[in-house]
Formats: C-alpha cells, sequence, structure tokens
C-alpha cells in the first residue's frame, strides 16, 4: 500500500471502522441518556445512513468501481431514510 495515502500511520479503512465504532457508541450514549425529540432523531438518523455509506464505500469495495454499482446502496440507504425521516417528522408535527 502506498505510505501517502496513510494518515498517522493508519490505513484509510482503520480509520473508517474507528468512525463506525465511535458513531455507534455516540448513538447508543444517547440512547442511554434518554435524550429525544425531532432533531436527536434526524441526527441519529444521519449517523446510520452516514454509517451505511461509508461500510458501502471502504468495506464492501464500491470505492473502487464504476457506474452504476453505486446506486444499488445509495437507493437502499436513501429510500428507507427518507421514510423513517418522514415518520419521525409526521409524528413529532401530530404529537
Amino acid at each position: 500500500m502506498n505510505s501517502t495515502k496513510r494518515k498517522l500511520g493508519i490505513r484509510p479503512c482503520t480509520w473508517v471502522y474507528l468512525f463506525l465504532i465511535t458513531f455507534t457508541f455516540v448513538t447508543s450514549m444517547v440512547g442511554q441518556m434518554g435524550l429525544g425529540g425531532l432533531t436527536v432523531s434526524f441526527l441519529i438518523l444521519l449517523l446510520a445512513l452516514l454509517k451505511g455509506h461509508l461500510v458501502g464505500y471502504y468495506f464492501m469495495g464500491l470505492g473502487r468501481v464504476k457506474g452504476l454499482w453505486h446506486w444499488p446502496v445509495f437507493i437502499w440507504l436513501f429510500i428507507p431514510g427518507i421514510l423513517i425521516g418522514t415518520a419521525f417528522y409526521l409524528t413529532a408535527t401530530q404529537a
């Protein structure tokens, strides 16, 4: 591997793994602290979508492919994300 792509001697996939662990820890702490509300829900949803994108890009190998292969994972994340976000919004406005 080319050493210029490493940051502080750590490979990019290791950085992504550390970010995934950090995002999971943050999500867990939000749940443990009992935080709620529409803003918190959207931030947690955004973290989940970002985690899905990172997994697809780095660990499923979509970062090295061209063309249509990026779209299935994007759609797989986008459609449920929109539906879940809409459900959060509708629930918050009706309460």
